[in-house]
């Protein structure tokens, strides 16, 4: 059944859309695609560095007053900007369906509330910490005085752009900064519908500005600027290693949230029925566009045939479609280029020896017209496979054996990516024993893709570097310490 739009969706996808800086528009206009079926969606104003510069310019202007606010003031504005966008909870979810193609269901179940609830969270947090913190220095009154740095800049991806929106500016705007966003042109849709209803619910003028552009116009614009104050990327290595050096040039400290290439690793003690179901949804979640998620599937020489009977059996019934359609399970890919890139990943594991246990490839659902789709896919062979080692970004997974957990272990570590990895087993004690030896920034025990506010989530090696998100680490992220002291005698 196909989902209705939204009379307020309509009307925003008819307008011609730019960015909130000022009521400025860019002359040079892109079309957003929906990879559902292939149409155009709207049209957008693209920016550049002129546009950069006109939002850093509006930021600063807001700065002073946003961060002379108690945080009770602010934390108040932020929870009526919650409400706000609680109301129109519906139009958000369809315009992400739209944007990136995910079930309707998926936007409404997970990506909407619970970005929603990340202004609240940092809200509350901020009312309950301290600012000011004694130090306890001989022949001194001292302390540590902790205020927000200035103008933040945030560059997004395409896969979860409402949620990492919220999880990105929520604890950098209840610290008291103010920021610039630019979102990926590819999907843009909600974090511009945002800005339009902070705008609605009291936010004052250039504490949140966005500015929709490319990566190497109005991305490289952002990070490359010595007026930015701290700077987050979120996305590939390749583009996080780019926007760190142009940070470090500026001594800008910078965030970066960057890939993964996550492992299961499923010990002959489990449920494998249960165990294949879940992992199974992984690779389908998001259509495998979820840089933590398991795409390394190791699996205990005892349980391995049963394992891939019953995720091959699952995976083929996963119900592939339109993201507006309630029936749909898995959607399509957020682009023509995104699936010609998992389509040759997957040819080139198997000119390297790759085995096929689930020959994935384009499919055509019905309603689909042009869709960017591609079926699951199961691949297996040795640990130096392409597909085993570098990160697909699709509804793929690569399956290899093993007899003990010392051989597991070696084989996870063996890669350079540190985001997230799932122990799967009824044996706490061995469970949380592995967990432990897995270098990764988030280590599951029996589930794969666990956020919670308050539970630290972030990357190491080649997956990330100068913080996490939703916890109150994030929150301090946000706010700069100075020294402030006077001697006794």
């Amino acid at each position: 059944m196909q989902t209705e739009l939204h009379p307020n969706v309509r009307k925003f996808l008819a307008q011609r859309l730019g960015n909130t800086i000022n009521e400025q528009v860019a002359t040079q206009t892109e079309k957003v695609i929906n990879p559902s079926d292939g149409s155009i969606l709207a049209e957008v104003a693209m920016g550049r560095a002129r546009e950069i510069d006109i939002a850093i310019s509006a930021a600063e202007r807001a700065f002073p007053a946003w961060a002379s606010l108690s945080p009770e003031n602010r934390a108040r504005l932020l929870h009526r900007f919650a409400e706000e966008l609680e109301k129109h909870s519906a139009e958000l979810a369809q315009l992400e369906s739209l944007d990136v193609g995910k079930p309707v269901g998926a936007a409404e179940g997970f990506d909407i509330p619970f970005g929603i609830e990340c202004f609240r969270y940092f809200a509350d947090l901020s009312r309950q910490v301290d600012y000011s913190i004694p130090l306890h220095v001989k022949a001194f009154e001292a302390r540590t005085w902790r205020v927000p740095y200035g103008v933040c800049g945030f560059i997004f991806p395409w896969n979860f752009p409402f949620t990492l929106l919220c999880w990105g500016i929520a604890p950098a705007l209840a610290a008291g900064n103010t920021v610039v966003v630019k979102p990926s042109e590819i999907t843009p849709l909600t974090t511009l519908y945002a800005a339009q209803i902070a705008a609605e619910a009291g936010l004052p003028p250039g504490v949140f500005n966005v500015v929709v552009g490319k990566g190497n116009e109005a991305g490289v614009a952002l990070s490359s600027s010595t007026r930015i104050k701290r700077m987050s990327f979120t996305g590939s290595p390749e583009v996080g290693r780019a926007v760190g050096e142009q940070s470090g040039r500026n001594l800008i400290p910078c965030k970066l949230e960057l890939g993964g290439k996550g492992a299961a690793v499923v010990f002959d003690d489990v449920d494998v029925d249960t165990v294949a179901t879940q992992l199974a949804g992984a690779i389908t979640l998001n259509t495998g566009q979820v840089c933590c998620t398991a795409t390394r599937w190791m699996i205990q020489d005892a349980i391995y045939d049963r394992f891939v009977n019953k995720v091959t059996e699952t995976l083929k019934g996963t119900k592939v479609g339109p993201g507006l359609n309630r029936e749909t399970q898995m959607g399509p890919l957020v682009s023509e280029a995104q699936r010609k890139r998992v389509l040759g990943y997957l040819e080139r594991g198997r000119r390297e020896g790759a085995g096929t246990i689930l020959n994935g490839g384009t499919v055509s659902p019905d309603g689909a017209g042009n869709g960017f789709y591609v079926s699951p896919a199961l691949l297996e062979g040795r640990d130096d496979n392409v597909c085993c080692r570098e990160e697909i970004f699709g509804p793929c997974a690569y399956l290899l054996r093993f007899r003990d957990e010392e051989a597991a272990i070696a084989t996870i570590n063996g890669i350079p990516y540190g985001l997230a990895n799932s122990v799967w087993s009824s044996d706490l004690s061995r469970a949380n024993r592995v967990a432990e030896r897995l270098a990764a920034g988030n280590n599951w025990i029996n589930a794969h893709n666990l956020f919670a506010y308050g539970l630290p989530y972030g990357g190491i090696n080649l997956s990330g570097m100068g913080g996490g998100v939703n916890s109150p680490e994030t929150f301090y992220d946000y706010l700069r310490s100075q020294t402030i002291a006077r001697p006794l005698s």
